[in-house]
């Protein structure tokens, strides 16, 4: 996190994990605010200043309006071992570095324990990413597809991306109907025609088809967006820093398009 004016921290926490994010973080931020359900109303949520290095007072109430509903929410889906949580890494890091960029935010829609946290943690502390990572994962059941669906319905940052298992399964299709557009990774046109009939049945747009050639030596684009983003991606392996392929920064070229649009 880089810092700024403003950190507003939103969900349900308890009072120790509030004090630890705030004391963690003071350093950077301008000003900590933490919202507060008790006070909120529909349409306007309400946050309280806890800390501040400016002209915020402690105890000033922030008003936040989330009556905007036109959040893009982008899922990157395909086959089964084709690199959508390496693609998905680099998205996120590529959003990050574009100051045009809407804000973004960046989850993993699988039940495998391989959040959007596992990347870094694993280079890092590999033996304490691969005790997460066993327990954190989970299985795929309608619960937790349900309970992804609500999490992914409810973030309301203008750009969120997740990534979903390489199955056209029910809890899949319970996932997915809660994005606005998708971008298909595949290796085989085969492949490509039975998750762009997927997306078909879930009223989803396809943003881009993307083919996954691990042993390719670079990417190719081969169309632009509008109407579609077409290209080969390489070597996509677990570990490898792939924010500045040709192909992802495309995509994000693509995403900006479209949130400013929006």
């Amino acid at each position: 996190m880089k810092g700024g004016k403003l950190l507003k921290v939103h969900g349900r926490a308890s009072v120790l994990a509030g004090c630890v994010i705030a004391n963690r973080l003071a350093h950077l931020y301008g000003a900590i605010a933490v919202f507060d359900p008790k006070i909120g109303e529909p349409g306007l949520d309400k946050y309280v200043i806890v800390i501040s290095h400016n002209s915020d007072q402690v105890g000033d109430i922030l008003e936040i309006s989330t009556e905007v509903k036109s959040n893009l929410k982008i899922v990157l889906c395909g086959s089964p071992n084709t690199g959508k949580t390496v693609m998905r890494e680099g998205l996120k890091t590529a959003l990050l570095q574009r100051r045009e960029a809407p804000s973004s935010y960046v989850i993993s829609g699988c039940p495998d324990g391989d959040g959007s946290w596992y990347s870094e943690t694993a280079q890092k502390y590999p033996e304490l990413a691969k005790e997460l990572k066993a327990k954190y994962k989970d299985s795929f059941t309608p619960e937790f597809a349900e309970s992804k669906a609500q999490a992914i319905e409810s973030i309301q940052n203008p750009l969120l991306v997740f990534d979903v298992g390489g199955e056209k399964s029910p809890e899949n299709e319970i996932i997915m109907s809660k994005a606005t557009h998708a971008v298909i990774l595949a290796k085989t046109e085969a492949e490509v025609k039975e998750w762009q009939e997927f997306c078909q049945k879930l009223n989803l747009p396809v943003l881009a088809i993307l083919y996954s050639d691990l042993k390719a030596k670079a990417d190719q684009i081969q169309s632009q967006y509008p109407p579609l983003l077409e290209g080969i991606i390489h070597h996509l392996e677990r570990g490898e820093d792939v924010s500045n392929r040709p192909t992802i920064h495309a995509l994000v070229d693509v995403l900006i398009q479209l949130s400013s649009a929006n």
